[in-house]
């Protein structure tokens, strides 16, 4: 008799219920299993994990497509010197005489100290449900730095636009203008989107969605965004709030908006302090689309006047009516 040989305890065939929630595995103890049934323990991947790495790579290479675009952009085109702080813009912007836009691009490039080199395309699709007025605002405030070639379309999924809308850039221009004495083109297309979306200048790019978005990407061409990082998370702060609890919110949400921006007027000329910025320009067209004007504190009234006066609000006005 073998040594240490133990009589079976129980059965061989006895059959154990197993819960049906739980992941089953293959019983490599069976006599006779089909290597068919574990061919992926066996060196080959499973379709799935496969087809998860294939659409890691697919997204990891539209990162690297996106990178070197963006790097293109950065080498072909330059905005205002570095050292333009937000001051300095509105001073610039509210001194220079109107002249001095309309001498061409070399008096322009002198005033700018670097050449934006070949013209970049700005493309906005905009419901006209909804006119993007902080858009328009800063529209003009490009037009006092740069040379730029505005034009105003309609798409075919809209039927009409009112006729205020079609001139909101301004004079059309004709197709005699050369484009190469510009430097932006700004296209503004009147089409039937859920979101505003923007394209700069190269097919390949994704489009930037959402006002604000579109508004911090215009007003950094102006390149007077704050450095101080309190001060730039201040700032997209007062974007966000006039854009999704002002522009889109309830009644009590609009009022609480309009209570902190009474608060915050009352300690300063603009919302960041003694400089007028993006905050200000998405605020102010907030406060005057959804018809608080008459409304709103002292402070707020005060304000608005002040904006106004600037005279980069006058594109405004005539959407209001």
């Amino acid at each position: 008799m073998p040594m240490y040989q133990v009589k079976p305890v129980s059965p061989a065939d006895i059959t154990v219920d197993l819960p049906t929630c739980m992941y089953k595995l293959p019983n490599v103890h069976a006599q006779g299993a089909s290597l068919g049934e574990h061919a992926l323990q066996n060196g080959e991947v499973d379709p799935t994990v496969k087809a998860l790495e294939e659409r890691q790579d697919e997204i990891l290479r539209k990162l690297y497509e996106l990178k070197a675009t963006v790097d293109g952009l950065a080498k072909t085109v330059t905005t205002p010197d570095a050292d333009l702080d937000a001051s300095t813009l509105a001073h610039t912007l509210t001194h220079t005489p109107a002249d001095a836009v309309l001498r061409g691009t070399a008096d322009l490039d002198d005033l700018l100290g670097k050449d934006l080199g070949a013209l970049r395309d700005i493309v906005i699709n905009a419901n006209p449900a909804q006119p993007p007025l902080s858009l328009l605002v800063l529209h003009a405030l490009l037009c006092q730095r740069f040379q730029v070639l505005s034009s105003v379309h309609v798409h075919s999924s809209v039927s009409t636009v009112p006729a205020p809308l079609l001139s909101c850039l301004g004079p059309r221009h004709t197709h005699s203008y050369a484009r190469h004495r510009f430097q932006l083109g700004f296209t503004l297309i009147w089409k039937d989107v859920s979101k505003l979306q923007m394209k700069f200048s190269t097919q390949n790019m994704c489009p930037i969605e959402g006002e604000g978005n579109v508004a911090r990407f215009l007003y950094r061409l102006l390149g007077a965004e704050p450095r101080d990082p309190v001060s730039a998370t201040l700032m997209d702060g007062w974007v966000d709030t006039a854009l999704f609890q002002l522009a889109e919110g309830g009644s009590k949400e609009r009022a609480a908006v309009l209570r902190a921006l009474n608060a915050a007027l009352g300690r300063s000329p603009w919302l960041l302090g003694q400089e007028f910025s993006l905050a200000d320009i998405v605020s102010a067209c907030c406060v005057l689309q959804t018809g608080q004007t008459s409304s709103a504190p002292a402070n707020v009234q005060r304000w608005l006047k002040s904006c106004q006066n600037l005279g980069y609000f006058s594109c405004v006005d005539p959407l209001l009516q």
